[in-house]
């Protein structure tokens, strides 16, 4: 190659780069007068959990920053619109983002409560699937098993907590992380999740599950081996009920080693 079709060469590479470097001025440029025209949200949620929707999310995000309508992409804030939203305690997650046509886009994920805890007191929470906790929501009640008794659990009106990796001590003298364990082991079975709306827990922690339907109370002891203590149910409904009249017991007791004890209801 001769010298100068290599300075030739050599000119056209720089000039295209200076070309593009200016149209990639001109594109940030252009990109930074462009203003939000439309708030678009997504709410990913299980099919029968509503705490929020996107009118309501919209709503928070001008709550954020102010009104983002109009407003240039290059002055949003989205980082703190972020942390707004995951700041409500129905939301597990959320994303925020916006595209050069003058969208934001808000991709939000809600909380799935798995149990209502019902204090001695009449206050509440909810703790969902994951083990964080959830404040009681004016406007929605979660269809989920409610646990009920002598129970103190400080959890009500304070912000999330998540009870899986706080530390031990704070369970010291608590059930809430017991509750979760149990109500997570229920709810992942459609059968055990559909019989049983209720659970009293005692001033020992000892669980009672009540059945929906019957008069029956099933012991299951502090929640510890529910895997193994549900199997014995299940084949206790599949081989001892069908052979005489489960209307004629009170109690069911699950709490001994490969023994279902049944206590019978008083005659009258």
């Amino acid at each position: 190659m001769s010298r100068a079709k290599h300075i030739l060469r050599l000119a056209a590479i720089l000039g295209a780069g200076a070309a593009l470097m200016a149209l990639l001025g001109f594109v940030e440029h252009r990109a930074e007068q462009v203003a939000v025209r439309e708030v678009r949200v997504q709410v990913r949620a299980a099919a029968e959990v509503h705490f929020t929707d996107a009118e309501a999310l919209k709503l928070e995000v001008d709550k954020a920053t102010g009104p983002v309508i109009g407003t240039s992409v290059n002055d949003l804030d989205e980082t703190a619109i972020e942390r707004h939203l995951r700041a409500i305690p129905s939301l597990a997650d959320a994303d925020v983002y916006h595209t050069m046509d003058g969208v934001l886009h808000v991709r939000a994920r809600q909380r799935q409560p798995i149990v209502r805890v019902v204090n001695a007191d009449g206050t509440g929470f909810y703790i969902d699937r994951d083990g964080w906790t959830m404040p009681l929501d004016p406007n929605y009640t979660a269809r989920v098993m409610a646990v009920t008794g002598q129970l103190a659990e400080p959890f009500a009106n304070r912000p999330p907590v998540n009870l899986v990796h706080a530390p031990d001590s704070l369970f010291r003298h608590l059930h809430s992380r017991a509750i979760h364990a149990m109500a997570r082991t229920i709810s992942q079975d459609p059968f055990w999740s559909a019989l049983f709306p209720q659970a009293v827990m005692d001033a020992d922690g000892e669980i009672t599950l009540i059945p929906g339907v019957g008069m029956m109370r099933i012991r299951i002891g502090d929640g510890s081996h529910l895997q193994q203590r549900l199997a014995k149910l299940r084949l206790f409904y599949q081989q001892g009920i069908p052979q005489t009249d489960w209307r004629m017991y009170s109690t069911i007791d699950l709490r001994f080693n490969d023994q279902v004890v049944c206590a019978k209801r008083p005659a009258f």
